[in-house]
């Protein structure tokens, strides 16, 4: 079983810092009078000089650079979304007659004709469970930075793009780990203050029933004899060690320059863009 396919192998998408030819487009359609939007099955003309009758050509949409907080790397170069696929059915001098062989979105008029890509998809190999306390494997650390669609809520099967590439000796195949460091804040809001009580502050009317020193009322002591003051959540994460959780895997289906992009094959819980990755 290979672990994507169908539009997740011709359609994912990838970010490249290498130059991008717009030179050749889809310049119209044949029934462009009744609609200026194009699935497949539909013909659409294209301004490709010397193409033959059966090429096959991929369209795609170049969409602008990424710049993202979740990657150190500034910029990452320019997100492609791939479209789908062309075959040329006839051939008009200075332009040629094609046939929507695969439509992952609607083409429209500019859309780029490009050279299709020859991609050897991974078969899925069979792995123990996912290790959700595993320890770093000590390889290149990066971060998830998008989603296909601009998904933020990730499972199983979705397409995402990492900022590990060729220049992290990433190569398709690779299985990457998804992270997320423990770390030492709280998603719920401030956890400096103390989660008991304070002493002798009761439920009750009457002072009588009122909770003692050591009720489970009472604070938590802290210091090195259990002496001092007040126990807090923030001083009990304090200076403790590198901890994390993995909440996910994916496999490598197409490496560039400074990124990569990838399927998800495995997840504990939700994906999210801002994780990290790591190559196992």
């Amino acid at each position: 079983m290979r672990v994507a396919e169908g539009n997740n192998v011709q359609c994912a998408g990838y970010v490249t810092s290498s130059p991008i030819d717009t030179s050749s487009r889809l310049v119209g359609g044949w029934n462009e009078q009744d609609g200026w939007l194009y699935a497949q099955g539909q013909l659409v003309y294209l301004n490709t000089a010397g193409a033959k009758v059966g090429d096959r050509f991929a369209v795609v949409r170049p969409r602008g650079k990424v710049n993202t907080k979740w990657s150190s790397k500034g910029s990452l170069g320019m997100y492609v979304q791939e479209v789908g696929s062309v075959e040329v059915v006839r051939v008009n001098g200075d332009h040629s007659v094609a046939k929507v062989h695969r439509s992952c979105d609607n083409f429209l008029l500019g859309d780029v004709v490009r050279p299709m890509e020859t991609r050897e998809v991974p078969m899925y190999v069979q792995r123990p469970a996912l290790d959700v306390f595993a320890d770093s494997s000590g390889k290149a650390k990066g971060r998830l930075f998008m989603a296909r669609d601009q998904r933020e809520a990730l499972s199983k099967d979705q397409i995402v793009y990492i900022d590990l590439g060729s220049e992290d000796n990433v190569q398709v195949g690779d299985y990457v780990t998804v992270f997320r460091p423990i770390g030492k804040g709280n998603i719920v809001g401030d956890e400096t203050a103390n989660e008991s009580v304070p002493t002798g502050v009761s439920d009750y009317g009457s002072s009588h029933y009122k909770g003692g020193g050591f009720s489970n009322q009472s604070y938590r002591k802290s210091g090195d004899n259990a002496d001092g003051a007040a126990m807090t959540t923030g001083k009990a994460k304090a200076g403790r060690p590198d901890m994390r959780k993995v909440v996910g895997e994916l496999v490598v289906l197409n490496v560039k320059e400074r990124t990569a992009t990838a399927v998800i094959v495995r997840n504990a819980q939700e994906i999210h863009p801002g994780d990290w990755v790591e190559i196992q």
